[in-house]
Parts: structure tokens; C-alpha cells; sequence
């Protein structure tokens, strides 16, 4: 037997279970200890590490038998300092990299109880991040090391400018609740001194469910404590369709202020007639209802009773924003936080009988053509077509049979073409061109239009990256499919399923639970379908299906490569006159649907009875994937954008952050700031020449100048609206460029946004720091690479790096909160800034304009070469 003492208790494992990795051994359901993550298998993310005998290791490599009659210690017994900072300060957005944040931390202040802030960065330099959370992880550190709170967050209020009190009645309701009109479906009193709030949306790490029940408990005049929300399962909660383009709190939180007026104004009415007293006499104080002259106790739990089966017609009165408590304001922390560093918090930790994983064939393009190998029970080997997986009772078991099939396994290709991922010179010839007219894409005749000042700039093909490969539970129970899976989208995804598997829809049921981030459109639905097919070979039996971090890296939706033709002449007095923007892609937009004519899902095209994906076509709509944030937030005399689109991507595309945003708007200001340079006019200067239509723009602008001290020195700011109509967020980076090693390194990232009415200050800060970082990482270090076969070449951490402690800027952020204007989009709203600002700081440091993306060493040194 292995015997070792786990935390707080001595576990023994079968001597056969020596060679097992040791993260497989504690997250075996017979130890039970969830909190170490699989997120590479190869001692690069740091998702797996635990303490032995108090040092940091990575149990994704040590054999269990290495830790017999040692100390083994993981994040879900580390009830320490270090683990309360982390938690407290809701140091992480989707959570999948804390555990490992808090052990690498924790053997740290062990050493010592108060170590520097390089020394903090350097422990936790081993530990990837890709949610862009590193700043807050650090302040947290750094206020306990020095037992302190830190820095307060810097603040500026709009508050009373404009108009004051409550939404108006005669405004139109969300349209969430026109499509799902019943009170029932929104708000519930489940039992005393309880509220569960219902939304269609999911949290997907960026503070969702803490700001929805902010607004819940806002509008009822009850406690945030008493709030709880349940997301994204179908047939218990709304259909809101996908969670994605920043709407979440627009949509749903909308959605759910109203029903909750509505629920406040039934359960008064109510309260009124009991008491004998006017409604309007009534006053609610933590779900307590009283007025004057009213001596009974009686709160919301006693008048829900009877039910709210209301129907919502029309929109009711809504609390005046002078009259909030709770929005706006600091100190709610995220429930969901402390699971993730402490217990089974995802859907990677969800019990099975059998854990499947995939065996892919070496690109999208091959087909299987042999595979003679035999799997004895209790595995299961599955093949259906081209589409093989495998699984087993034992986690690791089923991770050797994978690799055992995959030598056994046989391919073609199908014959494609060599390609090269760049979008050159004869693919933009043959894309079609759709020039905006009113914001829409048309097909309209194209005409270039010659100007004196034009620069071109692009961007590569791009990962989403998640830390934790794709993962979903499935099982079959008689004609009923149940899934359990990360997919920002499980309405949808519920009909596309139902229609591989020929089912009604009303037969299959799924539940979003936590994932890794995915950033916009990742494997979470793919894999949906891989446990789906296996457990369809496994029925009454529930599996477990995860991914590789390889898997992930080949195979996951890619965000699509960006170029971007800008063109502008500048009148007599240095102020721009015409203006354009050919934009060119692929689509940013392969989220299955239901009305789709394809299937847009990875397996379905290997399956014996294949389901061919959508042929992509180009968006219609404004500010949809490729031509999202071209139209300039600046007004010019002439402005002409083209959308050129391409519609055979050589590899699957969808959604990434910001979608097209983040390629524009990098564009856009580096190519304002090159027309200062020829104007002779400051930066910053010349943006307001031309953002006199736009006095919150111009107020941002003054914000983030302000925060920074100005633009002096290595520094440069880009400046966008999101779609031109949510969150408005100004970047000023400052940068340090080592002449020798060629390398950029961004020291300072400050931050102005105008998100409307803040919710949640916290989370709104959390969200755009975070895309602020991961576009940071975008810029100086991503890009995807392919084989002779097309198949994606980087399929780990290191051949695909991002960006790590060492090297992620301090952040600072000012919110310029509008109480009395609508709630918009935050979780976007920086990629392009934040992309805009870089290379601006670059060319402020360097005098050097790098117009290609990644600006890795050898781009830099390229770009002072003239090539």
C-alpha cells in the first residue's frame, strides 16, 4: 500500500496505483480532493500543483508512489491567510487556475511571511492565468504581505447628471420578457427569508450571477445575502438564447429588474389588502413590509405563498437610481469563488461511472481508415464513422487506452489544398466586398477610394486558450439524453443535439456548469456532443468526457486572422476628411443554431451518417464579427468601411473576445496616432478634434489622461466605443523595450471606462482589466501556426506561450459610473484599446510602427530593418 497523509486525513492507495499521476489519484473519487486540476499533463500551467512536504510540485507528473509517507497538501485543506486573501478579493475570474495560484502562493509566505512584490511575481510566474486576473491576484498578495488593504480603486461619479428617477411605465419591456412573459419564471420565494432570481444567461467568470442578484435584490428591498440565482438549464430557467457580446446585463439584467417591480408591486398589493392600508403607504425593508399604523409582521414569504402566477404585459415603475443601496456599490463578493479554491466546482469535477476521452485524427481534414486494436473490458471503445473514443472506470486508465488507440489508428487525408494562413493578396481579391451603409454591411458596388496617407495592419489566427481543456457529462436514460457541459449556450445547443440524434428536443435536457474560460466560442459545445455519442454506447451509465490539452489546441474554434487597409486625407486645418477602413476575414460567427442549415458541431462531420457544418456567410447586421468596431467612434466629413469577406476559412473560426473589435480598433488608433504624427498634433489632442460630438468620450479620454498622469515618456492610448453603442473604455499603456533582446515588455495598463450604470464595481473592474491583459498577451506573444498538413502546429504551452506573472502590467482603473443611464457592456470593451495603446506606446519608445501582430522579438527587429 502507499500511504500518505492528505491535508488532514491519511489516505492509502493499492500499490498498483504507484505509476498513476498523483492529480488522478487525489481527484479519484475514492480520495475525492477535486481542487488539483488537468490542464496540461506537462508541468506548464501550473493548474495541477499541490504541496509536498511543503513544496510546490506538479502532481500531473509525479507518480503516486513518490509522495508514500509524505505530506501532501492542496488548495481544499490550505485554510490560511493566503487562501482567505485570494477568496476575499475575488482574485480570479473563471477560477479554473486558483487552487494552483493558492499552493504556489502559500509555500511563498510560508518562507516568508512577508515577501516583495518581485518575489510574489516570481513564485507565481510557474502558474498560467488566461483570464487576464494576474493584477488582482498580486494586489491581493501584496496587501496581505504588507497587512494592508491596498490601494483603494481610484472613483469618479456622474452621478446627477441627466435625468433623475425611475424608469419610466411607458417604456417597452426587455424583450427576454416578452418571449417568456410568466413572473414564475423569474423570480421565486422558495422558502422563508429566500429569493432565487432565474436568467437564461451563465456566468462564465465574469461576475454574472453577483450582479444579477445585486439588481434582484436592489429592486425587491432585500438583503444581497438573500439572493441566489439559477442559470442556463433548460426547461427550468428562461431561454435567453447564448451568453456572449457583452449583453448579459443589458438582456437578462434588464429582464430581471422589471419582474422583479413586478414582484415587489404584486406582493405589495397584496400587503395592502391584507393591512387595510394604501400600497403606496408601504415601505419593504429586507423582504419586511410595514407602514404607518401597521402593527402585523408580514414580509414577501408570507404573501408568496399564494404563488405569482402574473403574467408580464407591461413595464411597471423601477426603483430611481438616488434611491439604491446596493447598485453601484462595493463589497458584494462572488459566491462562486471560494468553491473554486476549495472543492468540485466544475464540470471537470463532475461524478461519472466512465471517463471518455477522444482520439482525433491529425487535422479537421483526415478520415479514419483502419483500426485494429483490441479494448477489453471494462473499457469501451467507440467508433462511429471517423469519430473514435474511448473510456473506462478509471481516469488515468482511460488516458493510456486513448494513447493506445491512437497508435493503432489509421488516416487519410481528404486532399486539401496547401494553404497558408495568411489572408495574402489573392484571397482579398476574391473576397466580397460589403460596404456599410448606416453601420449595415451591403451589397453595394465597392469603389477604393485613393488617399494620401494609408497604412495596412493585420492580425494572426488566435486561440481562445482555455486553461482547462473542454469537458462535459452525458447520460442516456431510456429515450432521454442529460448533459451537463460549459456551453455559453444550452438552448440551442439543446435543439442542434436533438437533431444529430434524431430526438425531440423535449427529450434532452442540459445544464450549464462551470467551465474554464472560453472567452467567446471554444470546444464547450463540441465536447457536448463527444460525451453525448459516448454515453448513446453506454446507456443508463453516466461519463465523464474531457479533452487533452492537445486536443484543445488543435481542435478548438480559432479566433479568425484580421486585415485591416486603412486610408485618410487631412484637410488645411490638420483634421481628417476622408476616411477608410477595408477590413478583411473570415467569419467570427459558428455558434451552432438551431435554424442553421448545418451542423455545426466537431464530430458531427466524422460521424458513419455525417452532418455537413454550415457553409459561413457574411454577417448582415450591424457591428457583427468581421466589421464589429470598424466604423470609427471619431466623426470625419467622409467615413467609408468596407467589409471584404472570405468565406472558406481553412480551418473553423468563431467568435474570440471582442470578435472583430480587437483588429479594428488596434488599427483605428494606431492609425490615428500616425495621423497626429503628420498633423504635427499631440495624440490625445487629436482625437478631441475630432470626438466634439461625443462628451462621454471625451470625458473617458480626460479620465484616463488624468489617472496617468498624461502621455509623456513610453506611453501611448487608443480610445473605442464596444459596437459603437456599449461600454466606452480609453488604455494608456506604458512600455520598456530592451534594444539588445528586442523585447517589449508593457510595465503600466491605466483604465477609464464609461459602463453606464455600474452594477457591480468590482466585477466591472474584474472584467476589464482582464481583457485589457489577455489583449496584451494577444499583441506580444499569440499566434497560431500550422503544419505542411494544415493541422494547427502549437499544441501546448509552449509552443503556444502566453503572457505569465513576470510579465503582466500594473493595472489601475477608474469607472466614471452613470446611475441615472442604462447598464452596458463591460467584459469587451478594452481589446481594442488596450491593443491600440500598445503599439502607440511601442512607437512612442522605439520610434518603430509595428502594424503586424504578434510584436514579438523578431517582428520588432524585422520592422527596424525596414522588411
Amino acid at each position: 500500500m502507499i500511504r500518505f497523509r492528505l491535508n488532514d486525513r491519511s489516505v492509502e492507495l493499492p500499490d498498483a496505483a504507484g505509476e498513476t499521476p498523483l492529480v488522478y489519484a487525489l481527484r479519484d473519487p475514492r480520495v475525492g480532493d477535486m481542487t488539483p486540476k488537468v490542464g496540461c499533463g506537462q508541468e506548464q500551467c501550473g493548474a495541477c500543483r499541490v504541496l509536498v512536504d511543503g513544496a510546490p510540485v506538479y502532481s500531473c507528473t509525479l507518480p503516486s508512489d513518490a509522495v508514500g509517507d509524505r505530506h501532501v497538501e492542496t488548495a481544499a485543506g490550505l485554510d490560511t491567510p493566503v487562501r482567505r486573501a485570494l477568496v476575499e478579493a475575488d482574485a480570479t475570474q473563471c477560477g479554473f487556475c486558483l487552487p494552483g495560484i493558492v499552493v504556489a502562493a502559500e509555500a511563498l509566505f510560508r518562507e516568508d511571511p512577508s515577501p516583495e512584490p518581485a518575489a510574489i511575481v516570481q513564485a507565481l510566474d510557474p502558474q498560467l492565468c488566461r483570464c487576464g486576473s494576474h493584477p488582482r491576484v498580486v494586489r491581493a498578495l501584496v496587501a496581505l504581505a504588507g497587512s494592508g488593504l491596498g490601494e483603494a480603486p481610484p472613483t469618479w461619479s456622474a452621478a446627477g447628471q441627466g435625468a433623475r428617477g425611475a424608469r419610466p411605465d411607458d417604456r417597452p419591456l426587455p424583450p427576454a420578457l416578452v418571449a417568456t412573459p410568466s413572473l414564475a419564471r423569474w423570480i421565486r420565494f422558495p422558502e422563508p427569508g429566500r429569493v432565487l432570481a432565474l436568467t437564461g444567461k451563465v456566468d462564465v467568470g465574469q461576475g454574472l450571477l453577483t450582479a444579477l442578484a445585486v439588481i434582484v435584490a436592489e429592486e425587491l428591498d432585500v438583503g444581497f445575502e438573500r439572493v441566489s440565482v439559477l442559470s442556463g438549464h433548460t426547461g427550468h430557467t428562461p431561454d435567453e438564447g447564448v451568453t456572449a457580446s457583452s449583453l448579459s446585463i443589458e438582456t437578462s439584467g434588464a429582464a430581471l429588474r422589471q419582474a422583479s417591480a413586478w414582484a415587489r408591486k404584486l406582493l405589495l398589493e397584496r400587503a395592502s389588502e391584507r393591512l387595510g392600508a394604501p400600497a403606496t403607504d408601504l415601505a419593504v425593508r429586507d423582504g419586511e413590509i410595514t407602514g404607518p399604523g401597521v402593527n402585523e409582521r408580514l414580509d414577501y414569504w408570507d404573501l408568496a405563498n399564494e404563488g405569482l402566477d402574473a403574467e408580464i404585459d407591461h413595464s411597471v415603475s423601477e426603483k430611481p437610481a438616488q434611491s439604491h443601496t446596493l447598485v453601484g456599490r462595493e463589497g458584494h463578493r462572488r459566491a462562486d469563488v471560494a468553491p473554486k479554491a476549495t472543492a468540485a466546482a466544475f464540470v471537470h469535477d463532475v461524478p461519472a461511472d466512465l471517463h471518455a476521452r477522444p482520439v482525433r485524427p491529425p487535422s479537421l481534414h483526415h478520415r479514419l481508415t483502419g483500426l485494429e486494436v483490441e479494448v477489453d473490458a471494462p473499457g469501451v471503445l467507440i467508433v462511429d464513422g471517423s469519430f473514435v473514443a474511448i473510456a473506462h472506470p478509471d481516469e488515468y486508465e482511460a488516458v493510456r487506452l486513448a494513447e493506445r488507440v491512437a497508435g493503432a489508428a489509421r488516416w487519410r487525408s481528404a486532399g486539401e489544398a496547401p494553404w497558408t494562413p495568411r489572408i495574402e493578396a489573392s484571397r482579398r481579391r476574391a473576397a466580397e466586398a460589403l460596404p456599410l451603409r448606416d453601420g449595415v454591411p451591403t451589397r453595394a458596388e465597392w469603389r477604393p477610394t485613393p488617399t494620401p496617407h494609408r497604412a495596412r495592419y493585420t492580425r494572426p489566427f488566435l486561440m481562445h486558450g482555455s486553461l482547462g481543456p473542454s469537458a462535459a457529462m452525458a447520460r442516456w436514460t431510456a429515450e432521454r439524453l442529460y448533459v451537463e457541459c460549459a456551453s455559453r449556450g444550452v438552448e440551442p445547443l439543446r435543439q442542434v443535439l436533438a437533431r444529430v440524434f434524431g430526438m425531440d428536443a423535449a427529450d434532452v435536457e442540459l445544464r450549464h456548469v462551470p467551465g474554464p474560460g472560453g472567452y467567446g466560442h471554444n470546444g464547450a459545445d463540441d465536447v457536448a456532443l463527444d460525451a453525448a455519442l459516448v454515453a448513446r454506447a453506454v446507456p443508463g451509465r453516466t461519463v465523464s468526457m474531457k479533452w487533452s490539452r492537445e486536443d484543445e489546441h488543435a481542435f478548438e474554434p480559432l479566433g479568425p486572422p484580421m486585415h485591416m487597409e486603412l486610408g485618410a486625407d487631412l484637410d488645411a486645418d490638420g483634421r481628417i476628411a476622408t476616411w477608410t477602413h477595408d477590413v478583411y476575414g473570415y467569419t467570427h460567427v459558428t455558434r451552432v443554431h438551431p435554424q442553421a442549415p448545418g451542423v455545426d458541431l466537431l464530430a458531427a462531420r466524422w460521424l458513419a451518417q455525417p452532418f455537413a457544418p454550415t457553409r459561413p456567410r457574411p454577417a448582415l447586421a450591424p457591428e457583427v464579427g468581421i466589421h464589429r468596431n470598424a466604423l470609427p467612434i471619431y466623426r470625419f466629413a467622409d467615413t467609408q468601411v468596407t467589409k471584404h469577406f472570405l468565406p472558406d476559412a481553412p480551418v473553423r473560426t468563431s467568435a474570440l473576445r471582442g470578435l472583430g473589435a480587437q483588429g479594428n480598433v488596434f488599427a483605428i488608433e494606431s492609425f490615428m496616432d500616425e495621423l497626429a504624427l503628420a498633423a504635427g498634433v499631440a495624440p490625445d489632442a487629436f482625437r478631441r478634434l475630432h470626438l466634439a460630438h461625443d462628451p462621454r468620450a471625451l470625458a473617458v479620454l480626460d479620465a484616463v489622461l488624468e489617472l496617468a498622469g498624461g502621455l509623456d515618456g513610453p506611453r501611448g492610448m487608443g480610445i473605442a466605443r464596444y459596437k459603437n453603442r456599449q461600454g466606452c473604455a480609453a488604455v494608456v499603456a506604458e512600455v520598456a523595450v530592451d534594444e539588445e533582446r528586442a523585447e517589449i515588455r508593457v510595465e503600466h495598463l491605466w483604465i477609464a471606462a464609461d459602463v453606464g450604470r455600474v452594477i457591480d464595481p468590482d466585477g466591472s473592474r474584474n472584467q476589464l482589466e482582464g481583457s485589457a491583459v489577455q489583449a496584451v498577451s494577444w499583441c506580444l506573444k499569440e499566434a497560431v501556426e500550422f503544419d505542411e498538413r494544415g493541422a494547427v502546429a502549437n499544441r501546448d504551452w509552449e509552443s503556444y506561450p502566453i503572457l505569465r506573472f513576470s510579465e503582466v502590467p500594473q493595472v489601475r482603473t477608474v469607472l466614471l459610473d452613470r446611475p441615472e443611464s442604462e447598464p452596458l457592456g463591460a467584459g469587451e470593451a478594452t481589446v481594442g484599446p488596450a491593443s491600440g495603446a500598445l503599439a502607440n506606446a511601442v512607437f512612442a519608445a522605439t520610434g518603430l510602427r509595428v502594424r503586424d501582430l504578434p510584436m514579438t522579438p523578431d517582428r520588432l527587429r524585422r520592422v527596424a530593418a525596414g522588411l
